[in-house]
């Protein structure tokens, strides 16, 4: 089945992670050969990650006191290390797909830790940890795997916690005022226009005192999930060790470009949209649905749709796999008859208009 050129997006990949990085940024990085191949540690490259942390400080508009530690590994080495570096006892865990079910996963796997309080939702629903006798509370600003997003705030009834926020497909793409939170955590492969393989954390004053405190009572903590060595060392615009520059380098030019647009509005207000259209469609579509039922919990990042049993989801993704458009499998796990579009920062709504017309002309001959 050939659809009309004309119908076509310029760009037909809508992946929920790793995402789409900006044509332009990824062409500048072939011409970056002053710093490409040089030291970590030499002042050219701790320049580049201090330059990176300024833009972070700047597009969250964080807090005075709140500092942007980074290092290698990405969001799922993170989870490690506030297993080792950041929780004292015990965590309360909202669970509302695969990513937070992975962290507390983590969190009772470890034999120095209790076994962690978690809020289970069904898939499509939404979780936040219960009040417990705890001193970490943690979940995900956005589910990846279901499309469900959820508030960054503090919750009432808690006594000297910790919040720890995964953003990973979040951040950048969903507002947020991160004095809600002590760790507001990601990796930059979703809305930042990276790649994998580096962990971001904008941490408060309590996040660092805590990570202190707990260096100060752990018998032992593996260097690379140290938390004060990633702290100790980010205060020098380094990592422990050797860093992806490539990747560095395209965040820095993503975050030039959400900052020169006008910030985490600009890069917010265009998800939002992307999204809306796709929500907008599927409500008046014969045989489309959002996943999501509550669109106050819908994602404006990961767009979930639930297609009727007489469209099966394998046959329509060949069909748009054979005329370029890729990477809008639903989350394998979830097992449904599903599709789920990513609308990250650099997708251009006018490439998610121009999807939903290629739905519709595939639909209709389906």
């Amino acid at each position: 089945m050939q659809i009309p050129k004309e119908l076509l997006p310029v760009d037909g990949r809508f992946g929920s992670g790793p995402a789409r990085i900006h044509p332009d940024v990824l062409a500048k990085l072939g011409t970056r050969n002053d710093i490409m191949g040089t030291s970590h540690r030499a002042k050219p490259v701790r320049d580049l990650v201090a330059h990176v942390q300024e833009m972070f400080t700047e597009l969250f508009d964080a807090p005075n006191g709140y500092q942007v530690v980074l290092g290698n590994g990405g969001a799922t080495t993170f989870w490690d290390v506030a297993v080792f570096s950041l929780i004292i006892q015990r965590s309360a865990h909202g669970v509302f797909g695969e990513f937070g079910a992975k962290f507390a996963k983590e969190a009772a796997g470890a034999p120095f830790l209790e076994e962690p309080s978690i809020n289970k939702a069904e898939n499509g629903e939404l979780a936040l940890p219960k009040r417990d006798d705890v001193d970490v509370v943690a979940w995900a600003q956005n589910e990846t795997s279901t499309g469900v997003a959820a508030p960054v705030q503090r919750i009432g009834g808690f006594e000297d916690v910790l919040y720890l926020t995964d953003a990973t497909s979040a951040a950048g793409g969903i507002p947020v005022d991160v004095s809600q939170t002590d760790v507001y955590y990601f990796s930059p492969q979703k809305n930042l226009g990276g790649d994998g393989g580096l962990w971001f954390a904008i941490c408060s004053p309590a996040a660092i005192e805590r990570a202190r405190k707990v260096q100060e009572t752990r018998e032992w903590v593996p260097a690379s999930l140290d938390m004060v060595k990633a702290i100790n060392n980010s205060e020098k615009h380094q990592t422990l060790n050797t860093p992806s520059i490539a990747n560095l380098l395209l965040i820095e030019g993503q975050l030039e470009w959400m900052l020169e647009n006008g910030g985490l509005k600009f890069a917010t207000d265009r998800t939002a949209k992307s999204s809306q259209l796709l929500y907008d469609w599927a409500e008046k579509h014969e045989l489309v649905t959002p996943f999501v039922s509550d669109p106050l919990i819908r994602s404006q990042v990961t767009v979930t749709l639930d297609l009727d049993e007489r469209i099966k989801a394998d046959d329509l993704l060949a069909i748009m796999r054979d005329n370029g458009i890729v990477d809008i499998n639903s989350y394998r796990s979830l097992g449904r008859n599903q599709i789920r579009v990513g609308t990250f920062a650099a997708v251009d709504p006018s490439d998610v208009e121009a999807l939903i017309n290629c739905f519709d002309w595939v639909l209709e001959r389906m």
